[in-house]
């Protein structure tokens, strides 16, 4: 058996065969680009990976980094406290320097009833003493700095009496 074919028939044939063949050719290059598409797309998700690992990491560090910072602010707030108490203690000390290197010149000897009963750095430490003791306020006498005892000790129940330091004067 023969088959006829007209001619105009084998010219579409072929035509439809061109055009099938540029298809497929066309759809193999649509392949090739969506691989090509595939693996530069994998290829970025990979690296996008490996960034937000990377990232990840330094987060991580960066918030114990944070904690650790945390912990040192609250310690040298701490310490800032400190150092301001410090500093206040310093002042005071200071203060109470200055006035002590304006020693008196004089200590001040509290007899009772002509024996020594106690030594003050001031006439006013000497008085109280003697007024917690039980002595009326008008029940001792205060002397000036003299050698002699215009009443004896041992005839006032209560004497305050200055001695100069660092010699005798």
């Amino acid at each position: 058996m023969i088959a006829l074919i007209r001619t105009r028939t084998l010219n579409a044939l072929r035509a439809d065969l061109a055009k099938a063949e540029a298809t497929i050719k066309a759809a193999r290059v649509k392949g090739e680009q969506h691989e090509l598409e595939r693996d530069l797309a994998n290829a970025a998700t990979a690296r996008a990976e490996a960034t937000a690992e990377t990232l990840q990491t330094k987060l991580t560090r960066a918030n114990d980094e944070l904690c650790l910072l945390k912990g040192e602010l609250g310690a040298l707030r701490g310490q800032s406290l400190l150092d301001t108490e410090d500093r206040q203690a310093l002042r005071m000390l200071l203060r109470t320097a200055r006035k002590q290197s304006n020693r008196a010149d004089h200590v001040y000897l509290l007899y009772r009833s002509g024996d020594l009963h106690s030594v003050h750095a001031t006439r006013d430490a000497a008085q109280i003493t003697a007024e917690t003791e039980g002595a009326p306020q008008d029940g001792w006498a205060a002397r000036a700095a003299s050698r002699s005892p215009e009443p004896p000790p041992s005839e006032v129940p209560w004497l305050i009496w200055p001695v100069p330091l660092g010699g005798v004067r």
